[in-house]
């Protein structure tokens, strides 16, 4: 593409027509230094975009493991649908979303300074999620008393020991 065939206009379009042939457009305008013709505007707003996805990422799997784990303590003996007593595929769950949690802050360490931040919103989505569950599972949520604030620590929710 070292010589210009396509306008800074045309690039522009390509957003809202292929959003495929846009990205690999403007990558080659940029490895060949052609900067006037790259949509700088959306550029910005899709780097936003990934950084909002890593983010969303942490709380997807920070829901996950607070709600596995606080299932794993408190709710061993109930059994529900297809799980077995015990809740063994909570435990997996709890593995699974540690080692997710553990590659993301490698990946992106930047993100670890958003954890505190994330972590009682993760609870709220993981409590939501708790009491649907004991409801669809025949228990009454309020006898639960599931508490409002989150009961982990990160540190504690990355390292709680996971006993039989």
């Amino acid at each position: 593409m070292k010589k210009s065939i396509i306008t800074a206009e045309e690039v522009k379009e390509l957003y809202d027509k292929d959003f495929y042939l846009w990205a690999k457009t403007n990558a080659e305008l940029i490895k060949e230094g052609l900067y006037e013709l790259v949509d700088w505007e959306k550029v910005a707003e899709e780097i936003e975009a990934m950084g909002r996805a890593e983010l969303r990422s942490l709380r997807s799997y920070l829901v996950v493991l607070l709600e596995h784990l606080y299932k794993w303590e408190r709710f061993e003996g109930l059994t529900s649908g297809g799980e077995e007593r015990g809740g063994y595929g909570w435990k997996k769950s709890i593995k699974n979303a540690r080692r997710a949690i553990r590659n993301l802050l490698e990946e992106s360490p930047s993100l670890k300074v958003k954890v505190e931040e994330e972590l009682p919103k993760a609870w709220l989505e993981a409590r939501e999620d708790l009491l649907d569950w004991l409801e669809e599972n025949g228990y009454n949520p309020e006898a639960f008393k599931l508490p409002e604030d989150c009961p982990y620590t990160f540190e504690e929710a990355m390292q709680k020991e996971l006993s039989l």
